[in-house]
């Protein structure tokens, strides 16, 4: 019996466990949360739409109970709060930090084999903070963030394109934020390179638009999205539980790949049953290298600000 435990029982959090219902990923899903009832209710009201939309994968609240998480396969974590006015990085960090470590210590001690996706903000280094505590392998702690980043680049492009995002392939790398690298030249339209398609401004203007995508959202609806990274995290279950075996950008710890070692951040991989299978090393020209290397040292600082406040 395959089952998926969602920590936080948020927007993002809510919208994945319907996703991972609506499309009987899981045959049950466990939603947690720490305020009474929430994550209780919001699983009943999915379970009740069960009928209406013809599935039967069932979902399970609990208010901080991780006992009915026992012997989850695969753990995502979206556990954290906002940024709020007066509020340093450092100060989020911190909090969201002690978060993910409380929320990954009281999972791995009830599914010790679960493979673990973490969508709490700073993604790159709270997937660090789920790794320290873990001590999973590597290939079993992961962010999601390149699927959402790689999900807005090829939205944009399908609208000015006028064609179906569906012929959209794309592949971003790097930290998720604005010092993100999305790469043409690894994007097509049903295998045509997207440069032959679009003037260069014109993708210009969509990249750096891709770069502040979440930005863009706040700023619309004065919170955070939900439907796409709800949806996101819900695929890279999908990959796993399934074996699907599919090449996604995925925050992972480098051990040598690109150069770079002991950095968290989204590379393409092969996603199957047993996490990530295999880190896809791309064949990146000069400049593409340099913007990477820039991403890695904006994570890198970041990392070391949770290493000084572990000390």
């Amino acid at each position: 019996m395959s089952k998926v435990t969602v920590v936080g029982a948020g927007n993002v959090g809510a919208t994945c466990a319907d996703v991972l219902a609506y499309r009987e990923i899981a045959e049950e899903i466990v939603l947690v949360d720490i305020k009474e009832g929430v994550a209780e209710g919001k699983a009943l009201d999915i379970w009740q739409k069960a009928p209406v939309n013809q599935y039967d994968s069932r979902t399970v609240g609990s208010t901080n109970d991780y006992s009915k998480t026992a012997n989850s396969d695969v753990v995502v974590i979206t556990s954290g709060l906002p940024r709020k006015p007066g509020m340093t990085r450092d100060d989020l960090i911190e909090t969201n930090a002690g978060i993910v470590k409380s929320v990954t210590e009281n999972v791995i001690k009830h599914s010790p084999d679960a493979i673990i996706i973490v969508v709490s903000n700073p993604l790159d280094v709270m997937t660090y903070q789920a790794h320290l505590t873990s001590k999973l392998p590597r290939t079993k702690v992961m962010g999601m963030a390149g699927i959402l980043d790689t999900a807005r680049y090829r939205a944009f492009l399908a609208e000015e394109l006028n064609v179906s995002p569906k012929e959209i392939q794309a592949i971003l790398m790097g930290g998720h934020g604005d010092t993100m690298v999305p790469l043409p030249r690894y994007t097509t339209v049903a295998g045509i390179p997207v440069t032959e398609l679009i003037e260069k401004d014109k993708l210009d203007a969509i990249i750096e638009r891709t770069k502040f995508g979440g930005g863009e959202l706040v700023k619309l609806m004065g919170t955070s999205a939900w439907y796409a990274p709800g949806s996101a995290a819900a695929q890279m279950v999908e990959a796993i539980l399934k074996n699907q075996r599919r090449v996604f950008p995925v925050c992972i710890k480098l051990d040598g790949e690109y150069g770079i070692d002991d950095c968290y951040l989204g590379v393409p991989v092969i996603l199957g049953k047993n996490g990530i299978e295999k880190v896809i090393e791309l064949q990146l020209n000069e400049e593409e290298k340099a913007l990477l290397e820039t991403s890695r040292g904006h994570v890198k600082e970041v990392m070391n600000v949770l290493d000084k406040l572990s000390n």
